[in-house]
């Protein structure tokens, strides 16, 4: 059986792994990312790579990469959590280990092991959402996946949703994951419980006693426990996620939506309202299917199971 391997790139820590053509991992490593030092990235993905090779006859290595990666799949522009500005990894790596190497973004291979091998089995067009402290995305269409004319395709949480809106952190006002992400909840929360301290007593004491100190899991725990301002803020993020997604299947038009990210963990208090939303935003309803929202399955392991198969089909 062919063996590719994967390697998904953080900006805190680089997971690696061999994956056989049916998106098992057979062989897992996790090292802490050396983020300032592109350099030190480059010969510790080497490294890893050369573990775990060893006996085996390895086909070909996917890398998924945080940022915009160049339409050749081979440079990686920018990359907000590691120091890589028109950064040529493919090169690089390729160099260090003897092996074909594709570079890819890690939202859109996790997008594609989530097609390929995850809750995405069986459908031609679907759509991505990783929702955690931010927002990021991936698109199958027509079973491949789309990236884009220059490779930057699905970024989808820059889509504007609110003119004028909060800063992001693109330099941009009024993005979508300023409303639908891990940060969104935590700020939705301060706000409420800065307004409101007795709606949110139960938050502000599992908090510390103010706003200011409040986290997402602060949020999630009081949200379990009852506590009305968490609640609230995780209805607000349940709305702009549901409405974000049926502003895309104006677009795109696909079968099924996949959520994964952090935030996912968190489901039981946001997934059937963002369902709720998307059903009542979306474009013509009653005149058309609805797209199937599913949660992710394949966690953690998901971007270098993707980078592994994309490596594999290069």
């Amino acid at each position: 059986m062919a063996l590719t391997i994967g390697i998904d790139i953080g900006g805190t820590k680089v997971a690696a792994g061999v994956v056989d053509e049916d998106g098992q991992i057979v062989e897992h490593l996790l090292r802490p990312t050396p983020a300032d030092n592109p350099e030190q990235v480059a010969e510790m993905i080497a490294e890893m790579i050369r573990e775990l090779a060893k006996g085996r006859e390895i086909e070909a290595v996917g890398l998924g990469a945080a940022g915009f990666v160049d339409e050749t799949r081979s440079v990686v522009r920018f990359a907000p959590n590691l120091a890589w500005r028109e950064e040529p990894l493919q090169k690089k790596v390729s160099g260090l280990v003897g092996l074909p190497v594709v570079v890819e973004n890690d939202a859109n291979a996790m997008a594609w092991a989530e097609a390929k091998f995850g809750a995405g089995r069986g459908e031609s067009h679907l759509v991505c959402v990783t929702v955690g402290t931010g927002i990021g995305g991936g698109i199958v269409l027509n079973g491949s996946l789309y990236r884009g004319r220059w490779g930057m395709g699905a970024e989808l949480g820059h889509m504007q949703v609110v003119p004028g809106g909060r800063l992001c952190g693109c330099g941009k006002l009024g993005c979508w994951e300023q409303y639908a992400s891990g940060n969104a909840l935590v700020i939705e929360a301060k706000e409420i419980a800065a307004a409101d301290p007795e709606r949110a007593a139960r938050l502000l004491e599992i908090a510390g006693g103010t706003p200011d100190q409040i986290e997402g899991q602060e949020v999630t725990e009081a949200a379990r426990q009852g506590d009305p301002a968490a609640l609230a803020a995780f209805s607000s993020i349940a709305r702009w996620l549901g409405q974000g997604m049926a502003d895309l299947a104006a677009v795109l038009d696909p079968g099924c939506f996949v959520l994964g990210g952090g935030v996912s963990r968190a489901s039981d208090l946001w997934f059937d309202q963002a369902r709720e939303a998307f059903a009542e935003d979306l474009s013509g309803r009653g005149h058309r299917p609805l797209a199937d929202i599913r949660l992710a399955e394949l966690g953690a392991s998901a971007g270098l199971v993707g980078a592994a198969d994309l490596a594999r089909r290069r």
